[in-house]
């Protein structure tokens, strides 16, 4: 086979030469730097086809004698680094360029834009640096993950107890388990919900960074729901709507919990972040609806037992009835709703942004 020369594009950086040679299942590669000049040899589908080619360039300033390369099935990338950084007039030190050797458009950068992606790459090392040295100097950093995952998994699994116990009684007993599902799964249900008051209190002491206020209209919403709803009132203990509203939201749990304990791990399951972020879209629409029929079907209920309602002056009426609270509660839980909703599709929104700058 005979000796040629193949095609040879080239582009730089103030500290680095990029090189690409076209020459496609390259093999016996030997490229070395002596004495400031490259020397590259192989065989492999050039321009004119299997052939052995080869090539050297005298570069215009010193380099370093290290060389990196890459091959792959059409073309080999050589990497030389510059010794000082610096940028060059041009590539050898001929003034007349060799026949071969071209920009590479695809790689090519004015000297300012190199300069300012440079910059960049400063700024973005100094950012990385400083968010580091910002997460070495916080001493409990550990101890607040430990407890963040501890919380996390406590109530992930205490809600997959309410779901899984929920629905082997709805495959048993049919809709008969509708009318005791209170009685059965009430305690479990208290529990996970004065814990879940944490989740006020995380963010307001910093050891997360989501907001309090929809952290706030969740609990609160779901708690007076839980314990004024259906704990005041024997008579609503027995009625379907509770299973509809612990199954929804031990439904939305299930998928929340694990999401926000493998975070704390730095841990990333695609099938789970993008259950966490869509399934609460049907789920939780369903689940304030859910909870507004429990009000709506409670108000009756507190007119007749007078429950929780203010006596006044006799000149003013006889007393002030919780029902109406209730209702003024049932406009607040549908405005809740659409700021909770809000706060939920921002979120998806800001994760699959990341989610996409890390896959580019």
């Amino acid at each position: 086979m005979q000796t040629l020369t193949p095609h040879v594009y080239w582009a730089q950086r103030h500290g680095d030469i990029y090189l690409r040679v076209e020459l496609s299942d390259a093999k016996n590669l030997d490229i070395c730097v002596e004495d400031n000049t490259l020397q590259f040899k192989a065989q492999g589908h050039g321009a004119k086809g299997d052939n052995d080619y080869e090539f050297s360039l005298d570069f215009l300033e010193p380099v370093k004698p290290e060389v990196s390369h890459r091959s792959t099935q059409r073309l080999v990338n050589v990497t030389v680094r510059k010794q000082e950084q610096r940028w060059w007039d041009r590539l050898t030190l001929q003034e007349r360029k060799p026949l071969f050797l071209a920009p590479d458009f695809d790689r090519w950068l004015d000297e300012s834009d190199a300069e300012m992606e440079l910059q960049a790459k400063k700024e973005e090392k100094i950012n990385k640096v400083s968010i580091e040295s910002r997460i070495r100097q916080d001493p409990y950093l550990g101890l607040k993950k430990g407890y963040l995952f501890m919380y996390n998994l406590v109530q992930f699994l205490g809600f997959s107890w309410i779901f899984v116990n929920m629905t082997v009684r709805l495959f048993i007993l049919g809709q008969d388990s509708f009318y005791d599902t209170f009685h059965t799964i009430a305690d479990m249900m208290y529990f996970c919900q004065m814990m879940a008051v944490a989740e006020v209190i995380n963010p307001l002491v910093g050891l997360v960074k989501t907001g309090v206020f929809p952290a706030m209209i969740q609990v609160v919403g779901r708690n007076v729901i839980l314990f004024v709803i259906f704990g005041s009132l024997e008579e609503m203990q027995n009625k379907a709507v509770v299973f509809f509203v612990f199954y929804l939201w031990s439904t939305i749990e299930i998928f929340r919990y694990p999401f926000y304990m493998l975070a704390c791990i730095d841990t990333d399951w695609k099938l789970l972040t993008w259950l966490r972020y869509s399934i609460w879209m049907p789920l939780y629409p369903l689940g304030v609806l859910a909870e507004a029929i429990a009000v709506i079907q409670s108000l009756p209920i507190f007119d007749e037992t007078r429950l929780y309602s203010i006596p006044l002056p006799t000149v003013l009426g006889s007393s002030f009835s919780f029902s109406f609270t209730l209702k003024i509660y049932l406009v607040l839980m549908f405005l809740g709703l659409f700021i909770n909703f809000r706060h939920l599709f921002r979120q998806r929104r800001r994760r699959m942004r990341s989610r996409k700058r890390k896959m580019n």
